[in-house]
């Protein structure tokens, strides 16, 4: 089969328009109801207040790879992707692959990830093979799959010299995590979680709740760990405000449905047939992830998505749309800023 033809439309460089749906994918009944995070009680600044894009975000850093032009590429990839999806068309996709994937644009960044180059080709490669379509899975196509993989490997790319947490013990008794219970008792989170059951009868009452009032809550698992470093915690909080000051009175705060975690708990993920890849932001400390399906039914969904882009542009935060839910995680140069916010805030 003729591989497919670059778009002419597109140049590596241009900013990409979100195009993502808002309708999230099917996802299996979690079950048990854990109280969630009462709505927060920090002032929130005024619309008018939010800050614009600065030049970090739209001019490449000296000696690191243009992520404007890696996006732009990314996303040309992923229509071609997308016209060899069937699966006879296995070779074309693995010929698009070596083409694409050395480009300067792309091979800049996979190159700079702690695999290299050839590492990152071959485990997206392997991801692909792999591949079976899944209700509990972001990738809900073998085109997200290849979205989800490679804007992710910005993550990696900019936090390589991070040792992960192997195991769940590491993550619960890091001291580079705080607690986010500790913070929500006494008012200090402007965003809500809530977490996973660890009982049979927390699942039970759980599923009673949901089934009673099926729109109150997002319809995801919950957090296995209510834990974060502080400069994530600093910029949910920021996000959260900018969100509440931009939307109507009665939209809920933002929702979060997962922070750190551990790789022991990524391959965990893997066998119950979820799309979280490895190495992970997650399991760096470095990334969130962020509801966004359920508020489409506020009408303030693509109002979030347009603030999440905009600080992405500014350069603060790396983006992953992975449908129900957004990935983000936090840039190193926004590192010190979010740091002292949260010592501002927080007391330390």
């Amino acid at each position: 089969m003729r591989v497919p033809s670059r778009s002419p439309g597109q140049q590596p460089g241009q900013a990409v328009a979100h195009t993502a749906p808002a309708v999230a994918p099917t996802a299996p009944a979690p079950t048990a109801s854990a109280p969630t995070a009462p709505a927060p009680t920090a002032s929130a600044p005024t619309a008018a207040a939010r800050r614009a894009p600065t030049a970090v975000g739209r001019c490449p850093v000296p000696g690191q790879p243009d992520l404007t032009a890696y996006r732009a590429a990314v996303a040309e990839l992923l229509v071609e992707v997308a016209a060899l999806a069937d699966a006879s068309s296995t070779n074309a996709r693995q010929v698009l692959l070596d083409q694409r994937l050395r480009e300067p644009a792309i091979a800049a960044v996979l190159n700079a990830t702690p695999q290299g180059f050839v590492g990152a080709r071959e485990t997206l490669l392997l991801e692909m093979t792999r591949y079976q379509p899944n209700v509990r899975s972001s990738a809900h196509d073998l085109t997200a799959l290849v979205r989800i993989y490679l804007l992710s490997r910005v993550d990696v790319m900019w936090w390589r010299d991070t040792p992960a947490f192997l195991t769940d013990s590491q993550v619960d008794t890091t001291t580079d995590l705080v607690d986010l219970e500790w913070l929500r008792r006494r008012g200090l989170l402007a965003f809500r979680y809530q977490e996973q059951p660890a009982t049979v009868l927390g699942r039970g009452l759980r599923a009673v709740r949901r089934r009673l009032l099926p729109d109150s809550t997002p319809y995801t698992a919950g957090l296995m760990f209510r834990r974060a470093r502080r400069e994530v915690i600093a910029l949910l909080n920021d996000v959260a405000r900018e969100f509440a000051a931009a939307s109507p009175p009665a939209t809920p705060p933002l929702w979060v449905t997962s922070l750190a975690r551990s790789a022991e708990h990524q391959y965990r993920l893997r066998r119950l047939g979820y799309a979280a890849m490895v190495p992970s932001g997650h399991c760096l400390g470095w990334a969130a992830d962020v509801e966004m399906a359920w508020f489409a039914r506020f009408g303030v969904r693509d109002a979030l998505a347009d603030l999440l882009l905009a600080r992405q542009e500014a350069g603060e935060i790396n983006v992953v749309d992975e449908g129900q839910a957004w990935h983000l995680c936090l840039a190193p140069t926004a590192r010190l800023r979010f740091r002292r916010a949260y010592e501002a805030e927080m007391g330390g």
